[in-house]
């Protein structure tokens, strides 16, 4: 390990000399790209910087106790310190593993959210509308933007189905986690017996492809216009600015028709479809790495149920770690980074898991 973080710390001086270089400076991409990377790479030299001079503070502390000489209060002393710094060895050593563990390259990326409703008609299009309202609040506060690419709504305030762009640095680390199935247990308005109905939603979260990450070539595309329509009579357009591209060697087809104009509806199915194909891509990556999945808190899954909501009890619970919280009504609002923070802490102890066997 120690020869890694060595090899890391020169890497780390190289971009940092070259972030000087008048040559870089003037290429936006090329500069851009060298502080994304010292960005990753900071945490661990600042924490292999600590470690080293923790051993080197252990080492004079043990010579000093081996050379013997000392009166009580410097022996003492120096005792103190050889015990002070072998705990924050330990503890450094620990923390560095974390940090050299593969990192998930589509981490930095912006995400691509599409929540379908499922089981239960209405009603789960009505919670499809709230787990949307409950992302948009999460990412607000953070100052990551929310867009939506695409929408089917229902009349009484739900839908069928919306996909949605969040936009922020780390928004697809923290999203990831939310792909599956969401069910909801309460009493829909109108069930007239306060009968508690189950309802699922299936949640797919999915990675910006940016042009460089997925090449599409466009004779593979078709490429449909058509009348926009909508929910009791809204959005209708007496043009075909809808947008219709099936991408003919997946059979991947998206269709947008928010906006009114012919390109913007084109341009936000293309961000849709990328990212779909690009998924696909990794998914099928995944699937032919022995034991990938194991290492992962079901990320991507979109058939496992990872999660409940439950009204009358205020309760919300992650089935893939076992944690029920008592605070319904603050999640939906938002506040989600209790859940996602032990996720992310369960799926980095499955990976160091698999990293040691």
């Amino acid at each position: 390990m120690l020869d890694k973080l060595a090899a890391i710390e020169e890497k780390y001086e190289q971009i940092n000399a070259q972030l000087f270089d008048p040559d870089v400076v003037s290429d936006i991409e090329k500069y851009k790209k060298l502080m994304q990377e010292t960005k990753h790479l900071t945490p661990i030299v600042e924490k292999y910087r600590e470690l080293k001079k923790a051993q080197n503070d252990y080492n004079e502390a043990k010579m000093m106790l081996d050379e013997g000489g000392l009166d009580k209060e410097f022996k003492e002393m120096a005792q103190l310190e050889l015990s002070e710094n072998a705990e924050i060895i330990e503890k450094t050593q620990e923390e560095l593993k974390i940090l050299l563990l593969p990192r998930d390259p589509n981490d930095d990326k912006n995400v691509i959210v599409e929540i379908r409703g499922g089981a239960g008609g209405e009603e789960s299009a009505l919670f499809a509308n709230s787990l949307f309202r409950m992302y948009s609040m999460y990412a607000e506060p953070k100052g990551w933007k929310t867009e939506i690419l695409s929408a089917n709504p229902t009349e009484l305030g739900g839908y069928k189905e919306i996909s949605f762009m969040i936009e922020g640095d780390g928004a697809y680390s923290r999203f990831k986690f939310e792909s599956g199935v969401h069910r909801v247990q309460r009493v829909p308005e109108t069930e007239s017996q306060g009968r508690i109905h189950t309802s699922t939603v299936t949640v797919a979260v999915l990675p910006e492809a940016q042009d460089v990450d997925i090449e599409i070539n466009p004779a593979d595309l078709q490429i449909d216009t058509f009348r926009s329509s909508g929910a009791g009579g809204q959005h209708i357009n007496k043009t075909e600015s809808a947008i219709r591209i099936t991408h003919i060697p997946t059979g991947t087809i998206v269709e947008c028709q928010d906006e009114r104009s012919q390109h913007k509806n084109k341009d936000k199915a293309m961000k849709i479809l990328r990212s779909r194909i690009l998924e696909a891509e990794r998914e099928k990556q995944n699937n032919e790495i022995a034991g990938e999945r194991k290492a992962q808190v079901g990320t991507g899954d979109r058939s496992e149920r990872i999660r409940t909501y439950n009204y009358p009890q205020g309760r919300v619970s992650d089935h893939r770690i076992g944690l029920t919280l008592y605070k319904l009504e603050a999640f939906l609002n938002g506040d989600l980074d209790e859940v996602i923070d032990a996720l992310i802490t369960a799926d980095t102890a499955e990976k160091l898991k698999a990293d040691s066997q």
